[in-house]
C-alpha cells in the first residue's frame, strides 16, 4: 500500500507533535486545509471574474441579484445575511457597480427608508455570460475529486457548516 502524498499541513502537525505531545492536533488536519483551501481556491475564482471586467467581491453581489427570481431585486438589508459584509462593506460595492452600470437602486415603495438594489439589464447579460465560466472554472478546481467524493464532501461541509457552535 502506497503512502498518501504529504502537504504542508502534515509538517505543521509533526512539528506541533514534537513540541507539544501532550495535546490533540487532529484538528489542524481539518481546519487547517480548509484555511488554506479557502485562499488557493479564492485565488483561481478571481481571474475568471477579472476576465468578465469584474473587480474582487462584484461577482457575489450580481449573483445573488441573478438568483432571486424574475425581477432581480433585493432590500438593501437582505443583502447582509447573503453576503457576509457590514452595512458599509455592501455600500461601497454597490456604489461601485452602480457606477459601472450594473445595478440601479429605487426607493422601496413598501418601506420608505429603504431602497431596492436591481440588477439592470447590463448585469443580468454579464451574469449570466459569467456563470457557464465560473462553473466550468470551479469543476476543473474539484477535479482531483470523483463525483461522489464531491457528493460526500458537499455533504461534510454543510454538516461542518450546520454544527459550528455558536461565537
Amino acid at each position: 500500500m502506497t503512502k498518501p502524498a504529504r502537504d504542508g499541513v502534515d509538517a505543521i502537525i509533526e512539528q506541533w507533535g514534537q513540541e507539544r505531545p501532550d495535546l490533540d492536533h487532529s484538528p489542524i488536519g481539518i481546519v487547517g486545509r480548509i484555511s488554506r483551501l479557502a485562499r488557493e481556491i479564492e485565488a483561481r475564482l478571481e481571474p475568471v471574474y477579472k476576465a468578465h471586467g469584474l473587480e474582487p467581491g462584484w461577482h457575489d453581489v450580481i449573483a445573488t441579484l441573478r438568483r432571486t427570481g424574475p425581477d432581480h431585486r433585493m432590500r438593501v438589508s437582505d443583502f447582509s445575511g447573503h453576503l457576509m459584509l457590514t452595512s458599509s462593506g455592501i455600500t461601497k460595492r454597490l456604489d461601485k457597480l452602480e457606477h459601472a452600470g450594473l445595478i440601479r437602486r429605487d426607493p422601496d415603495p413598501g418601506d420608505r427608508r429603504g431602497t431596492l438594489i436591481t440588477l439592470t439589464p447590463a448585469g443580468r447579460e454579464l451574469i449570466d455570460d459569467l456563470t457557464a465560466a465560473h462553473l466550468a472554472n470551479e469543476r476543473r478546481i474539484l477535479a482531483a475529486l470523483s463525483r461522489p467524493e464531491q457528493r460526500q464532501m458537499a455533504d461534510l461541509l454543510r454538516k461542518l457548516v450546520l454544527g459550528l457552535p455558536p461565537d
